[in-house]
């Protein structure tokens, strides 16, 4: 029998190459597999903590679900929805919320992050790992696709839900609620942006995934350069994205030195990747009711069975 997979992702800005390579070219190549029923939900909510302007959050909500129908999701194999769709998401973190305790939320990379910056830290930030503990036990979720540094994410769901299934279950610890597995994606390298850093919209770095020819070639031309050596780091370590190091080599050694061979060489390979995709993006964002029909549909679908795993955790809270 196939694993149920889920994936959440917040809708807070345009994609870019380390967005792909570092997670959702993983979530496409996962559902290609065969062996799990997939779904993936653009956390609009958990977005709000960010987002607080009403077009804009429609606009990158939209783009976001061009975004992952562009690069290959296919709704015939995936269930795409909002999770503002889904009412059961928020009522089920309200019933979390309940046996959760504060210096356990405290825990949170993301909170004590915040808090180490000295910044105001509202509600929705502190109580997020309960919003997605939610979005990750209602759907039977067998494994959530992370990265190493996201573990935790996982470990939330699975205490809340031990705790849950210990008070109310009257049974064994998946009495009401199956414990997830993350699923760890350790193949995945951290992407260099073009300064060498990690690639970040917040460094100001990056290689936007849909990139067009002109912007290609600006962000590779920009790309920082070590004039100590033949080979220059960052140029490479981006292009073994896009080439295998077999391929690459006689490419390099021919051109020691010539960085701005090595440049151009990189703005076409880029540009073959990218162009396929850019082109389904572009046929897609002509039609934008086709793909809010898509997310409606999912939703329907995750609806049905997020409302029946609500209705028997109501049943063993006794609200029903």
């Amino acid at each position: 029998m196939k694993k149920i997979l889920l994936s959440g992702v917040k809708p807070t800005g345009s994609a870019h190459i380390g967005n792909y390579f570092g997670a959702m070219k993983q979530f496409v190549d996962l559902q290609n597999t065969g062996n799990y029923d997939c779904f993936l939900f653009l956390a609009d909510y958990h977005a709000l903590n960010l987002i607080q302007d009403k077009e804009e959050m429609k606009k990158l909500t939209l783009e976001l679900a061009l975004d992952y129908l562009a690069i290959g999701l296919d709704p015939k194999k995936s269930i795409l929805f909002k999770q503002s769709d889904i009412s059961a998401h928020t009522e089920l973190a309200w019933i979390f919320d309940t046996i959760v305790t504060i210096p356990y939320l405290e825990r949170a990379h993301a909170f004590k992050d915040a808090q180490a910056k000295g910044k105001e830290i509202n509600v929705g930030t502190f109580n997020y790992p309960v919003l997605m503990a939610a979005d990750i036990l209602l759907y039977e979720t067998d494994v959530v696709p992370v990265g190493a540094d996201q573990k935790q994410h996982v470990e939330y769901a699975r205490d809340i839900a031990l705790k849950f299934n210990h008070i109310f279950g009257n049974g064994g610890p998946t009495s009401v609620f199956k414990l997830p597995e993350p699923l760890i994606l350790d193949h995945v390298a951290i992407v260099p942006g073009t300064d060498g850093r990690k690639m970040s919209k917040s460094y100001n770095n990056t290689i936007p995934l849909f990139a067009s020819r002109e912007e290609i070639e600006k962000a590779v031309m920009g790309i920082v350069t070590d004039s100590s050596g033949d080979v220059p780091t960052n140029v490479y370590a981006i292009h073994k994205l896009f080439k295998t190091e077999a391929e690459l080599k006689p490419l390099y050694e021919t051109n020691k030195g010539k960085y701005a061979n090595l440049k151009k060489a990189l703005i076409e390979d880029i540009d073959a990747f990218i162009k396929p995709m850019r082109e389904r993006r572009a046929e897609l964002a002509k039609d934008p009711k086709k793909v809010l029909k898509i997310l409606e549909k999912g939703g329907t679908a995750a609806k049905k069975i997020a409302d029946k795993k609500l209705e028997i955790v109501k049943e063993a809270i006794g609200v029903l």
